[in-house]
């Protein structure tokens, strides 16, 4: 097992790290953390009705949220599947949701160079699955300063990615955090190996469980949705958010849409806002009782003489 630098936390917790003013992963306790958003910007008017709606269900739940959405999709297997507006539009749909809402914000960057323009705007810079290697990438968006989330590579084993997390730290950021969306089983399917925030937290990685990509069949397992996107099976976002806060992720990802059938991206598992809230709900009184379960000293038992 591994040991935590010092200052990292001890072995088996996450050290805390603030993504933003307010919203802290890891360390043990306190709220439910959420990212959450829709999975690409469509439109400025859909990115600020959705942030509305999910800062509004925040407040009501009281749960900390950071909201995401994407200004490009680099990473699709299909040449027709919908991208996106682009940095510069993306960045500026984005600026207006922090003005309208307050909420922070959460973005990919797929090169260098974007990092230092999207840092300006988002208080989270997120790493791509299928970047995470990437070390340039790994590093330009540690040294903006910005807390950086990598999402777990489908192809990366738990502890592997300890190395990814120590690129990052390397520029002297120690504001990373690691989702875990799923590892590729076969052609088109993800499971979700639950002993993975068991094993981040070893090395005090604070973990976040990405309930929808984890819903994902990649590469065109869609049906009747076609082939230029995935498909996916959202009947299990609530067994598996149960699961995941049961093992231990110390915040949630998912993603948001006001009009699930018809987003241009991730339709099979998007959210619609109801369905999220609801989800939420259970997750966070799952979190409490949990916590509170550790926090009562275990019974004594008398041995008869």
């Amino acid at each position: 097992m591994a040991v935590a630098p010092e200052g990292l936390g001890a072995p088996g917790t996450a050290a805390a790290v603030e993504l933003a003013p307010g919203v802290v992963i890891g360390g043990g306790g306190g709220a439910l953390p959420v990212i959450a958003g829709p999975c690409v910007i469509e439109s400025e008017e859909l990115v600020l009705a959705t942030a509305r709606t999910l800062a509004a269900m925040a407040h009501r739940l009281g749960l900390p949220l950071v909201f995401k959405s994407s200004f490009d999709k680099a990473n699709r297997s299909a040449l027709g599947s919908f991208r996106g507006p682009g940095l510069a539009r993306g960045l500026a749909a984005l600026r207006a949701v922090k003005a309208a809402t307050g909420l922070p914000l959460l973005t990919d960057v797929h090169e260098p160079a974007q990092c230092g323009p999207a840092a300006e705007v988002c208080d989270v810079l997120q790493i791509p699955a299928f970047l995470c290697r990437q070390t340039d990438l790994v590093q330009a968006a540690a040294a903006t300063g910005r807390a950086v989330n990598v999402k777990k590579g489908q192809f990366m084993a738990p502890d592997d990615m300890r190395k990814i997390v120590d690129k990052a730290r390397a520029t002297g950021n120690s504001r990373v955090t690691v989702t875990e969306r799923g590892s590729s089983f076969g052609y088109h399917d993800l499971v979700v190996d639950m002993r993975s925030f068991a094993q981040l937290h070893d090395d005090g990685i604070a973990v976040i469980y990405d309930v929808t990509h984890s819903l994902q069949r990649p590469g065109g397992g869609a049906g009747n949705l076609g082939s230029l996107e995935s498909g996916g099976e959202r009947r299990f976002a609530v067994p598996l958010a149960r699961a995941a806060v049961a093992a231990g992720a110390d915040g949630l990802f998912l993603e948001v849409h006001p009009d699930p059938p018809r987003a241009l991206s991730d339709r099979a598992v998007q959210l619609a806002p109801h369905e999220a809230e609801a989800l939420l709900r259970e997750a966070a009184a799952l979190r409490q009782a949990l916590l509170g379960l550790a926090a009562t000293p275990a019974p004594r038992h008398e041995v008869p003489a």
